[in-house]
């Protein structure tokens, strides 16, 4: 994507393609003498021996930063970091060099907390770019993982990412995004008509998990029913916090 390209950023993505990891994970570079890595990945060697060729064009790795702790994300950092130098880590939690929260700076990267898909879950900002991790991806949508306050934080995050000035979204799955703010209305619509779903089917009595997905999520394929349960609680969560979750509504186990 040359908007990359004139931006200093590289793209690398793992062969781990699937029905949540989409093509695949994406890695991303940015900068030179040396530069800086976003999310390494999977410890796949065909997708460390890639970023260890772009990092030796760069000129070294500087740091690692990391959006959240999901395998799929993370298990290549410390033969990563083996192979470069022993560059530092910086994530919201875990055992990482320098922890990071909202709006840490790390290099050239600015920290925004967004909660949701993970408690730990991070963007960062490079100029006018956003890298997103799973909080948004470049098609379809995320799934949020049931934790107190983990909708509400969600739809904050959003929307604080729609007021920042971003022209593209690097995901962590799917395609770099070249009109960011219209992903994220989309994104937000996304959330807001899950809701008046699932309201609309609990106003005309659903109170199963299996009607309530079959009415709020009717799009969902079949192998991803379970995750869509894990949204599902999430939005429950939130409707029970806001005092609107009818009484006797079965909870995803």
């Amino acid at each position: 994507m040359k908007a990359l390209h004139d931006r200093d950023i590289a793209l690398v993505r793992a062969e781990n393609p699937g029905p949540l990891t989409l093509a695949g994970t994406n890695s991303y570079l940015v900068g030179h003498n040396p530069g800086w890595a976003i999310d390494p990945g999977p410890a796949l060697e065909t997708h460390l021996a890639a970023l260890v060729a772009e990092i030796e064009r760069r000129g070294g790795l500087a740091g690692i930063a990391v959006t959240h702790d999901h395998p799929d994300h993370v298990a290549a950092i410390e033969e990563l970091r083996a192979r470069t130098g022993r560059p530092p880590v910086a994530a919201a939690r875990g055992p990482v060099d320098t922890q990071l929260g909202e709006g840490s700076q790390f290099g050239p990267l600015r920290a925004i907390s967004t909660p949701g898909h993970a408690s730990d879950h991070l963007a960062f900002v490079y100029g006018d770019v956003c890298f997103t991790g799973d909080a948004v991806l470049g098609e379809g949508s995320v799934f949020i993982t049931p934790y107190p306050g983990a909708l509400a934080g969600y739809v904050d995050a959003l929307e604080r990412l729609s007021r920042l000035d971003l022209a593209i979204l690097c995901p962590g799955h799917g395609s770099p995004v070249p009109d960011a703010h219209a992903k994220l209305r989309e994104y937000l619509e996304h959330r807001r008509e899950r809701e008046r779903l699932l309201l609309a089917a609990l106003a005309r009595g659903s109170r199963s998990v299996s009607d309530l997905l079959d009415e709020a999520w009717p799009d969902v394929p079949a192998p991803l029913r379970p995750v869509a349960e894990r949204s599902l609680a999430a939005h429950l969560d939130k409707l029970a916090d806001e005092q609107r979750l009818p009484p006797e509504v079965e909870r995803p186990a």
